[in-house]
């Protein structure tokens, strides 16, 4: 059995990554952060574990290797 997803709305991937709306939506556009899903005719919506995945290598990647 698949494992049950969690979507969050624009605002909260604005709470959540402390960027703003023109940024989120510009990175998807660029493709350096996850792209919404469509969850209705006029709704979108991010998968709450690629965001969070997304976050976890930002820091990563911003801590030096050793």
């Amino acid at each position: 059995m698949a494992e049950m997803k969690t979507f969050i709305r624009l605002p909260a991937v604005i709470a959540t990554t402390g960027l703003s709306r023109s940024t989120v939506l510009r990175a998807v556009k660029a493709g350096t952060i996850p792209a919404p899903i469509q969850i209705g005719p006029h709704a979108v919506a991010w998968d709450s574990g690629a965001v969070t995945q997304w976050q976890l290598d930002r820091i990563a990647a911003s801590r030096p290797k050793s």
